[in-house]
């Protein structure tokens, strides 16, 4: 069954307009009992996670189909946008990296989104949960959800038209499957990104811990500022830390920061999760470094996704001499209130200004051992 969701009066070229006028793709409808039969009247046994704007329950239809049900805060109409976002976005896209949208439900007040059900929860909980909640992964686990979630990005900034830029990449939006494949998901801040435009102006949207600089004080967002959250977020891979924390053994420092700091002390395996086990030290650091890459203080200076993916699946050596440091910004509100506030922003080297090319970094193929 298809349908608009929220209100629809219209019908127009495939799709529904709702009382606003926003245009929606068609998505299969669900009934509010239908979902709630399924979550068992969404008993707190059933709860998966709790997101921004809501519950997420684990459900199974009808059919068979375990499903994963987002719930939306009634009362929040911020996240009544984020619900229309979520729909038109991502309906219709298809990628072994993302997360599927399966459909809908808007009756009355209820605002649910169905998605397909991922089994081993968000790589948040595995990395950083109660340790009676943390999986198990090796460095083999952590270089795939690395390279998935790449590949799902590159998906996203470069294959589609128009292109997608996330917005809120993090490991809480990040799902793993069964066999520990990455898959994004919750495109609520997402924004659609035309070929003819070189940046858009918008309102500060995300994570403290991963926010761009650029993106963080001004409000430029380019593609760059998730390429800028996914280097944060292969450090949290790597480490199992969390990059929201700002204290490390009593030094105010977000994890990027010490991260940079043990690259220059020449200590960066010191970063390494001492339950990662054996693991190909080369190929860690060089992991690190790509990460360095992708923070670079100045958003000229980070590579495309689809260079990352090169970066990361290729035995390559980096051009270390195009590596300055990071930029950091850090929220004294926190990453639930906003508008955002200035405590800390370090976009350090004067190289930061230098004006670079579109392709920033260069690398050199090594042959393989």
């Amino acid at each position: 069954m298809r349908c608009s969701c929220f209100g629809a009066k219209e019908r127009a070229n495939g799709a529904y307009r709702d009382t606003d006028g926003d245009l929606i793709c068609d998505v299969n409808r669900f009934s509010y009992n239908e979902l709630r039969s399924a979550t068992d009247d969404f008993h707190p046994t059933n709860k998966i996670g709790r997101g921004g704007f809501g519950t997420v329950y684990k459900g199974t239809l009808k059919s068979g189909r375990q499903v994963a049900v987002k719930t939306l805060s009634a009362q929040s109409k911020q996240g009544v946008r984020e619900f229309l976002n979520e729909i038109t976005l991502i309906s219709k896209v298809r990628h072994p990296n993302l997360v599927e949208l399966i459909g809908c439900c808007a009756e009355g007040t209820n605002r649910i989104l169905v998605y397909e059900y991922v089994e081993n929860n968000s790589l948040d909980r595995a990395l950083l949960g109660p340790k009676n909640t943390t999986i198990q992964l090796d460095w083999r686990k952590r270089s795939a959800i690395c390279l998935g979630i790449a590949r799902g990005l590159a998906f996203l900034h470069e294959e589609l038209d128009p292109h997608i830029v996330h917005r809120d990449i993090k490991a809480s939006n990040v799902l793993l499957d069964k066999e520990f494949n990455p898959k994004i998901g919750d495109f609520g801040l997402a924004k659609l990104f035309p070929d003819n435009v070189t940046h858009i102006s918008t309102r500060v949207a995300g994570t403290t811990g991963y926010l761009a600089p650029e993106y963080a004080m001004g409000g430029q967002l380019t593609m760059k500022a998730d390429v800028y959250s996914f280097g944060v977020l292969i450090l949290e891979i790597i480490s199992g830390r969390s990059s929201a924390k700002a204290s490390w053994g009593g030094m105010e420092k977000l994890l990027l920061e010490l991260a940079w700091q043990l690259h220059e002390e020449g200590k960066l395996l010191e970063l390494v999760d001492p339950d990662l086990g054996d693991f190909p030290e080369e190929e860690v650091i060089r992991y690190m470094k790509v990460a360095f890459f992708c923070t670079q203080a100045a958003a000229s200076r980070r590579p495309l996704i689809s260079q990352v993916v090169d970066m990361l699946s290729r035995n390559i050596r980096l051009n270390e001499k195009l590596l300055s440091a990071p930029g950091f910004f850090q929220d004294s509100v926190g990453s639930s209130g906003p508008p955002f506030s200035t405590k800390k922003l370090f976009a350090e080297s004067s190289s930061t200004s230098i004006q670079m090319s579109s392709i920033p970094v260069t690398i050199t193929e090594v042959t393989p051992r």
